[in-house]
């Protein structure tokens, strides 16, 4: 009785690791949203890293969060590094940033879990307003593949990256201050 139990188990796990196998080795987030400013603003929030934490939702689920700016702070070579209980240590670089239109970083994690990500911001004008697009994308090691069957990155992330966006919106949308 305990064998055919046994080799059901075996199968099952079989199974679910070579279905695992089979999942993308890449992941990509990216949600967009309209701000009613001018692209140039919304650069500079993205640019400048000091501007990027008044928004970013992650540096808000934490105060106790502790971070620390690099030598530069804006444009290609501005790095933050953090290191937080609730979100985990990590640092981001900004690695190219074409004026009023695009800001590339990578994003690396240490703790809860190792990951090398690249985000892209992208503005692109509409009327009055500015569309921004945020993006992460990256690799997708097996462990990692076994958690996604679990949790949904897409939404888990996703949410985030929504949330960030209302926060740029409210900041860049504000009447510049005198």
């Amino acid at each position: 009785m305990l064998k055919p139990i046994l080799l059901t188990a075996f199968a099952a796990i079989a199974l679910l690791l070579i279905y695992t196998a089979t999942r993308p080795d890449t992941f990509r987030v990216e949600r967009s949203a309209s701000v009613k400013a001018p692209p140039e603003r919304v650069f500079a929030l993205i640019n400048d890293l000091h501007n990027f934490n008044q928004w970013n939702p992650y540096e808000k689920k934490d105060p106790s969060l502790k971070g620390t700016y690099g030598a530069t702070r804006s444009g290609q070579g501005a790095a933050y590094a953090w290191e937080s209980d609730k979100v985990g240590v990590g640092s981001m670089e900004i690695l190219h940033a074409v004026p009023a239109s695009k800001v590339m970083m990578r994003l690396d994690f240490i703790k809860p879990f190792e990951a090398h990500n690249t985000v892209e911001f992208t503005l692109r004008p509409q009327a009055d307003a500015t569309n921004v697009t945020w993006s992460m994308e990256g690799g997708v090691p097996y462990f990692a593949k076994l958690m996604h069957l679990v949790f949904n990155m897409d939404k888990m992330v996703g949410n985030d990256f929504e949330q960030g966006l209302v926060n740029l919106k409210t900041l860049a949308e504000a009447p510049a201050a005198r």
